[in-house]
């Protein structure tokens, strides 16, 4: 069998793909009964974002006469994939808002713009904002995350209109560019990185790197400084080759086991205070510790990590049984928490919904990520990977995807980052078109 290398899944992934390329779903579709029990069963999704949405789509292309329901609260989706363009002033908020109007018209899902407030597992009903009760057959969860308020000392949902998170992209998003554009030329911007796990493990480096692209250009004399509570993060040296090549001397890296685990915030001050030093900014970005999306919680999904178990073979939750929990919220094994990963797992759980729902057993489980990070808009890095259940969990595909190469010339880059905006195209019309 002719090898398929790292290249050929970042084309595949990354270039236009099909639909069927994103996460290898189309092995997945259990074949068509005459099951009038599938066909009447009604499945409830909370959540409108890369898992939730997928989900519903793929539903409703292995089983057309299901009644599927989407919860989301807001009429409009801003992805958190290149939302770090945004705040660097090379892409704008319409470039990323997906609407549901596909999904409701072409795909007959029903959309109900609510918020889910409750579930009674034990009864199969989702209590909603507006009072409504939505009882269903099959429950799937994509909350994603919530910040973990508090965890960092007096960092909390006011203090974050002065230091902004910009983690759930939105007004969030556009107060921190304004920050930056109102920045003086010389000034220092501060990057709290949160420690592991948290949602798109790349973004806290991708983020500086952009912004260090919009102060060369525009505030030259200016400083990134990333406390970090980590001594490793995810493609570090293609970061750190990118950083002393396009920025050398602008962005410094202060790990955990030096001092960069900040410990509160004092906004009067625009300082962080960490283990050994206090650093003042003059914008300052704090990205706290995360945990699965508030619903999870109300639900009984979690556990003591603050992420919900689940079974990796279909995403079936460990905790109650005909509910599913994707996306950011799940604990995923080796998957990082990423749009990709979510749609992937999107496409698993709907097949094996589709499969249990006519009596069969799910099929094998196979799930991917493809994660592209820009250092400037023209120069591209990536890390892909293939992973499978197993008895310990998810696990990835030995000698699958892999990283950029470190010894890149520049076309090389300039083409992965042509890759990341055909990657982009791929996944949103993947899940919302």
């Amino acid at each position: 069998m002719e090898k398929f290398t790292r290249r050929d899944f970042l084309r595949l992934t990354g270039a236009g793909a099909a639909t069927g390329a994103l996460g290898f779903p189309l092995t997945l579709h259990a074949e068509a009964t005459a099951n009038k029990d599938a066909k009447r069963a009604h499945v409830v999704i909370i959540g409108g974002g890369f898992g939730g949405a997928t989900c519903a789509k793929y539903l409703k292309l292995q089983e057309p006469d299901l009644n599927v329901t989407l919860i989301e609260p807001d009429k409009q989706f801003i992805t958190c994939p290149f939302s770090n363009y945004v705040i660097a002033g090379f892409r704008s908020m319409r470039n990323i808002t997906q609407r549901y109007d596909v999904l409701e018209k072409k795909h007959d899902i029903q959309v109900v713009h609510d918020l889910a407030l409750q579930v009674e597992a034990a009864k199969r009903k989702v209590k909603l904002k507006s009072g409504k009760t939505l009882s269903y057959d099959r429950l799937v969860v994509s909350p994603g995350v919530d910040l973990t308020w508090g965890a960092i000392k007096y960092y909390d949902p006011v203090t974050a209109n002065y230091m902004p998170h910009a983690w759930k992209a939105g007004p969030q998003t556009l107060l921190l560019r304004k920050k930056l554009e109102a920045m003086r030329n010389g000034g220092r911007f501060i990057i709290v990185a949160p420690p592991n796990p948290y949602r798109c493990p790349p973004g806290p480096y991708e983020r500086a790197s952009v912004v260090a692209h919009y102060f060369q250009r525009y505030k030259p004399k200016s400083k990134i400084i990333i406390l970090d509570a980590k001594d490793e993060f995810s493609k570090r040296k293609l970061f750190v080759d990118g950083w002393q090549k396009l920025y050398p001397g602008m962005i410094e890296w202060v790990p955990g086991s030096k001092g960069g685990t900040a410990k509160s915030v004092n906004i009067s001050r625009m300082t962080i205070e960490t283990e050994l030093d206090t650093f003042k900014g003059d914008v300052i970005n704090v990205i706290p510790p995360q945990n699965a999306g508030r619903i999870a919680y109300m639900a009984g999904l979690e556990d003591a990590t603050g992420w919900c178990p689940v079974n990796p073979m279909t995403f079936e939750s460990k905790k109650h049984k005909g509910v599913y929990v994707i996306g950011d919220a799940a604990i995923a094994g080796e998957m990082p928490k990423s749009g990709f990963s979510a749609n992937s797992q999107g496409k698993i759980a709907a097949a094996a919904i589709v499969a249990e729902l006519r009596g069969q057993p799910p099929a094998e489980a196979s799930y991917a990520n493809t994660c592209y990070s820009l250092l400037a808009p023209d120069y591209g890095i990536s890390i892909a990977g293939v992973y499978r259940a197993t008895p310990e969990g998810i696990k990835t595909v030995p000698e699958s995807g892999g990283m950029s190469p470190m010894d890149a010339d520049a076309d090389f880059r300039a083409e992965e980052a042509k890759f990341a905006s055909g990657w982009y195209a791929s996944i949103t019309a993947d899940t919302w078109g």
